[in-house]
């Protein structure tokens, strides 16, 4: 996945509801992050050169609209807003897959 994110010649974007996540399993203690959770946001997505795509209402909406295959509403909302940008969704959930209309990357 490196690989390919380094070679893309398209941008690297990440979903806002990717932070809460984050910010949820470092509470948790489910990840460990080297530095504290501002600073890892501001260089993970600034200093990586990133962007960021925000939750907007049409994409929450279309989340809730999505066929009942997976209920974690984050993920929905990561499905929607790959759906809504038209952009490959790097994840190691099989589940995600199911979809209609969403391209996957991650091959573990």
């Amino acid at each position: 996945m490196r690989d390919l994110i380094s070679s893309s010649p398209d941008p690297i974007a990440v979903a806002s509801v990717s932070c809460l996540e984050i910010a949820w399993l470092a509470k948790k203690g489910r990840i460990s992050l080297p530095v504290p959770i501002d600073d890892f946001f501001v260089k993970a997505i600034d200093g990586a050169g990133l962007v960021l795509l925000s939750l907007t209402p049409r994409i929450a909406a279309r989340s809730a609209f999505l066929p009942d295959i997976h209920r974690d509403p984050i993920d929905r909302v990561l499905i929607a807003t790959a759906q809504e940008h038209d952009a490959d969704l790097v994840t190691r959930d099989d589940i995600i897959s199911s979809y209609p209309d969403v391209r996957t990357r991650w091959k573990a």
